[in-house]
């Protein structure tokens, strides 16, 4: 059986509401990040990187990142684009919400995480919104005049809904973004979806 290991409201978000959307049983254990409960001996042993998700696999063996779990859970669940152009493309989208829409966000809520001089914490949050904003304004145009990120519903779908919630966080105006708003609904829509919304209590 796999074991999800996420926190309310963090990226883990996208592979929580895959198992969710899977219909096969699994076992979700909730990591305290504010209590540090990441950076523990034993949380280290599943995931070196001391963050989330980490994902056990049925054999016992741990994998990491949103990069490697997404697509893992994609082929498993048939949630994954078999063509291999569109396989490329999932790629693509992948990559750039983890390399470059999460750091934007880490930026305004993890600024000691890139200088230790705290007074440089506003200047370095208030850069990080504005490029944070600016992709999300890139994700709004990806999804004109489509349903979903990829051709049908995929593992795509999720990791782009989590930066949705970041930027309702950050009381960046959402609403705007009329296609993001759209996919939002359709979103909202999915029993799954709406399971792990209320589970993770996030606000969207």
């Amino acid at each position: 059986m796999l074991t999800l290991y996420y926190a309310p409201g963090a990226c883990s978000m996208a592979a929580h509401i895959v198992l969710e959307e899977s219909g096969e049983k699994y076992e979700p254990k909730k990591v305290d990040l504010a209590g540090g409960e990441q950076r523990t001996e034993a949380y280290l042993k599943i995931n070196p990187l001391g963050r989330v998700p980490a994902l056990r696999l049925d054999s016992g063996e741990p994998l990491a990142e949103n990069t490697a779990i997404l697509p893992y859970l994609g082929k498993r669940f048939d949630l994954w684009p078999k063509d291999a152009l569109a396989e490329a493309k999932a790629l693509w989208l992948i990559g750039f919400f983890a390399s470059s829409v999460h750091p934007a966000h880490a930026h305004v809520g993890r600024p000691e995480r890139y200088t230790a001089d705290s007074s440089a914490f506003p200047g370095i949050k208030e850069a990080g919104l504005k490029t944070f904003h600016g992709y999300l304004k890139q994700i709004d145009g990806v999804l004109a005049n489509r349903e979903w990120f990829s051709d049908s519903y995929s593992v795509l779908d999720p990791y782009g809904f989590v930066f949705y919630t970041w930027g309702v966080r950050r009381a960046l105006p959402m609403g705007e973004l009329k296609n993001y708003t759209a996919f939002r609904g359709r979103m909202l829509k999915r029993a799954a979806v709406g399971r792990v919304v209320e589970d993770e209590k996030i606000k969207v």
